[in-house]
């Protein structure tokens, strides 16, 4: 069969203009052609996937609004109505018959006469604030401390000593009576919660290292001689993301608790918190009319907890590589 052959003159373009050399590189014939990933876009992309994370998260602005900022722009007085008997001990409906419609008497009037919306939301901003600062210093400390306890043997033999003997002390017994022999203040709360509460999350991140120490990326970086430091924080603290995200979403919610807790059987700090103004409506709650003075710090305490934990529990499920998918 005759084959046809092509006139590359009938192009007229020179040998130049056809064909040219393709130069090489080694760093272009690296590159993977593949989408870009970022790990905090996937996170908050998987998070706002689920419509009841937009509203819980809507419900913690409402609280985080009423809890910090509201109180900057109300002057709070406790005792500017205790010698009025007629302001005290309030319904919403008598306390806007009285004191006209206002946001303030939303909840009533409590028994020295005071608007119990405001001093509900005061007591919130302290509550809130000790169980932020106690997450952040036990979550810090703990994670740490757990990361090297996982790699140490020797501190291993140490902390398992020191934990077996702490352990056994109750928690609440321990801040109970350091609360007791120093001055019943917000730092002393924060020392109480904080001197051992640091121990048990580093414990649990200790057992977390030790599952994930010995993977074979792990073992290769010590082959090269990776500090174990770096290898604990560049290998293993950046899987625990989840972890982490997870464990804060228990603490904040159980430090509010304690607070609450301590504060309703006497023991707690000086300053009128919520477990503070649940204490001092505690009487109030058996008598007929007066149940809002009780009720109304119990159910915020209540919706702060539970508004925490649910978003950050649905924060640290995003977390999670293996939801990104």
């Amino acid at each position: 069969m005759d084959q046809e052959l092509f006139d590359i003159a009938s192009t007229g373009l020179s040998n130049e203009e056809l064909f040219s050399f393709v130069d090489h590189s080694a760093l272009e014939s690296e590159k993977i052609t593949a989408p870009r990933y970022s790990y905090w876009r996937s996170v908050f992309r998987v998070f706002f996937r689920n419509k009841l994370n937009i509203a819980i998260l809507g419900v913690l602005a409402i609280v985080l609004i009423l809890t910090y900022i509201y109180p900057m722009f109300v002057t709070y007085d406790p005792h500017a109505n205790l010698m009025n008997s007629a302001a005290k001990h309030l319904s919403p409906a008598q306390a806007f018959e009285k004191f006209g419609p206002s946001i303030h008497w939303i909840l009533g009037a409590g028994a020295a006469g005071q608007p119990t919306f405001d001093a509900v939301w005061y007591g919130a901003r302290i509550s809130l604030s000790l169980a932020l600062v106690c997450a952040a210093i036990n979550m810090t400390v703990g994670v740490l401390v757990g990361a090297v306890w996982g790699f140490s043997k020797k501190l291993d033999l140490i902390m398992t000593e020191v934990l077996n003997i702490i352990g056994n002390v109750p928690y609440t017994l321990l801040i109970a009576v350091l609360v007791l022999v120093l001055s019943p203040s917000f730092w002393t709360m924060v020392f109480a919660l904080t001197v051992t509460g640091w121990l048990f999350i580093a414990y649990f991140f200790r057992t977390q290292v030790i599952i994930i120490r010995d993977r074979e990326y792990n073992l290769a970086s010590r082959c090269l001689g990776t500090p174990i430091t770096r290898i604990a924080t560049k290998n293993i603290l950046p899987f625990m993301t989840s972890l982490i995200v997870t464990q804060i979403a228990i603490e904040i919610p159980s430090y509010i608790s304690y607070e609450v807790f301590l504060a309703y059987i006497g023991m707690g700090i000086s300053d009128m918190s919520l477990g503070r103004l649940i204490g001092a409506a505690q009487s109030a709650m058996l008598t007929p009319g007066w149940g809002f003075e009780f009720w109304s710090p119990v159910i915020v305490s209540a919706i702060v907890t539970i508004v925490l934990y649910v978003a950050g529990q649905n924060l640290g499920d995003a977390s999670d590589p293996r939801t990104h998918m």
